[in-house]
């Protein structure tokens, strides 16, 4: 049973907790906890309430293992709700309230929360814990089933930024969300961004619940823009705001139509860079020709220096072999080839979430090759999200 000061029990009422307090002492306040003391499989989603009549709450503490659960007090004191809690659980409820006249009431409860027969967390982020990235980064949030309640989960995410920002999160599948910031106005240079799932508790479907939080930080480094021309076949390095280097490069020749796409053209717009390799084996395999089938246009090379900016193969890299192209004619496969030192120059500028805006082709960059989010329209992403609205992040 409950266990009270100063007042005695108004009795147990099943499912919607037990009052205490009133009966011994008309100026003694009730206090009202729920789920009940005692209740082996209380709803993780509905949290812990305490309500209290005939005075304030002084104070409320829910724990387990001894460790605080969070919650709020309503303004005028009467009420205290706590998010939502852990499956499987068992927690300690304490709470205190006092009248007017100065007669406090003390009570104490104990319960379990139900068990999730299926259970729900996050297994990866990008970008890594502390990672430097560029301003153009979007956070990916892997989760290790499918969610049923989207709506839910987005609830329970939070992004913070020491700089204002305004973006949204898109399911990019039942797995997976993506955040990130409006078309045009990327996150602003040199910050720190925090990353909270408040995911313990959440129902997402049938006998499904999050259970455990997730809190990743990273920081975004100075403002690293690149633009390409295929057609002036030049790119230009800026950090934030001032050109620091231009480089000749050549980018895809076309000629390799496959289902009305020409694979070898690079692709117009706005990409991110994805990663670095140094080497990185490059082979014909992509397009179905083996390496060893040179009639064919088989290949196999080991290239230096190069940076990924889609999911399609497209890298700026070194070629040592087509110095002479450089700023003259498109020969490559789609690749941005580079001389050797801007290749290697740009490998170490270069931070993964980096915009390289490429113009000049006439093949289009798919909004999901790589992390070209940015290729789609900002109220097509905002509908992507389940709750449909934009995020301030600041």
């Amino acid at each position: 049973m409950l266990v009270f000061a100063t007042a005695c029990s108004g009795g147990p009422e099943k499912g919607d907790g037990v009052t205490i307090g009133g009966t011994a002492d008309p100026a003694a306040p009730q206090i009202t906890v729920s789920p009940d003391n005692g209740e082996k499989k209380a709803r993780p989603e509905d949290g812990v309430q305490v309500k209290a009549s005939g005075g304030t709450l002084e104070q409320v503490t829910v724990s387990r293992k001894g460790k605080p659960v969070s919650g709020t007090l309503t303004a005028d004191k009467t009420g205290w709700k706590s998010r939502t809690l852990r499956p499987g659980t068992e927690y300690d409820v304490s709470a205190v309230a006092k009248s007017k006249e100065g007669k406090t009431t003390t009570v104490t409860a104990k319960f379990r929360t139900v068990k999730a027969a299926n259970e729900l967390r996050v297994i990866d982020m990008i970008p890594s814990a502390g990672e430097k990235v560029g301003v153009g980064m979007p956070i990916h949030l892997t989760f290790n089933r499918a969610v049923g309640d989207r709506k839910a989960v987005e609830q329970a995410l939070e992004v913070k930024s020491g700089k204002p920002a305004v973006g949204a999160w898109y399911w990019t599948s039942d797995t997976q969300v993506v955040f990130r910031t409006k078309n045009k106005q990327y996150w602003q240079a040199n910050q720190a961004v925090s990353v909270r799932a408040r995911l313990t508790g959440v129902k997402t479907g049938k006998q499904t619940y999050g259970v455990a939080d997730f809190t990743r930080k990273f920081k975004i480094g100075d403002s690293h823009i690149t633009t390409v021309s295929t057609k002036t076949k030049k790119a230009v390095a800026r950090k934030n705001g001032v050109k620091v280097k231009s480089w000749p490069i050549s980018a895809g020749k076309g000629g390799r139509v496959v289902n009305g796409v020409d694979t070898y053209l690079t692709t117009s717009g706005v990409h991110l860079t994805m990663g670095k390799e140094n080497p990185a084996i490059m082979t014909s395999e992509w397009m179905g020709v083996d390496p060893k089938d040179k009639k064919n246009g088989g290949y196999r090379e080991v290239i230096p220096w190069a940076v990924r900016i889609s999911s399609s193969g497209e890298y700026v890299h070194s070629m040592a072999s087509t110095v002479w192209a450089q700023g003259r004619q498109n020969v490559s496969h789609g690749c941005l080839n580079s001389p050797p030192a801007a290749a290697k120059w740009f490998y170490n500028f270069s931070h993964r979430g980096d915009p390289v805006i490429v113009t000049g082709s006439k093949r289009g960059l798919d909004w999901n090759n790589g992390w070209s989010y940015y290729e789609m329209s900002w109220a097509k992403w905002v509908k992507g999200s389940a709750l449909k609205k934009e995020i301030a992040t600041g």
